[in-house]
């Protein structure tokens, strides 16, 4: 099941972004890299929450997956905190973010983050929008391709503990 977020799911979505690191990263990064990400990315981002943007997925009472999109300026989580990350931005000519996408080791190609782009593609289109765009980490990078979001620029992703982890620029024109 599909739905929104909301702010008594933020200690399961804690636990699952950590577990989907520890889980998913260790195919892409190593031990170093892991761990950095797991201390520095796996910390839901409350506003999205609030803004009603983010979404879970349950299976059998438990939080599988999560991701959203967001209407802020904010792109990603890890490289600390930026003057303007709270602004809206305006649909009529700046993206919205897709932001924290993470699915369980075991649940992973089930279609469950599919799913969760589909959501946010569509909800982010209501509100206006004609472009998705993100920060992705290494081992979204597949997902992300095969939902139609194009390579924009591969960076390296300054963990405040100064560890870096590669991520793709992308983007996707909504339909």
């Amino acid at each position: 099941m599909l739905r929104v977020a909301v702010p008594a799911d933020l200690p399961m979505i804690e636990a699952l972004m950590r577990r989907s690191v520890l889980d998913v990263f260790p195919s892409f990064h190593d031990e170093t890299e892991t761990a950095a990400a797991a201390r520095y990315l796996a910390e839901p981002d409350k506003v999205l929450v609030d803004d009603g943007t983010y979404y879970v997925h349950e299976t059998a009472g438990e939080i599988v997956a999560c991701g959203g999109w967001s209407r802020r300026d904010r792109l990603h989580a890890g490289a600390g905190a930026a003057p303007s990350d709270d602004r809206l931005l305006d649909p009529a000519t700046e993206p919205a973010r897709v932001r924290a996408m993470f699915v369980r080791g075991d649940q992973t190609r089930r279609g469950l983050g599919r799913g969760i782009l589909e959501r946010a593609a569509a909800d982010a289109r209501a509100a206006g929008f004609r472009t998705l765009v993100l920060m992705a980490t290494l081992p979204g990078v597949p997902l992300y391709r095969a939902f139609g979001f194009r390579e924009v620029e591969r960076v390296r992703l300054p963990m405040p503990n100064g560890v870096e982890l590669g991520g793709v620029s992308m983007e996707y024109t909504l339909p």
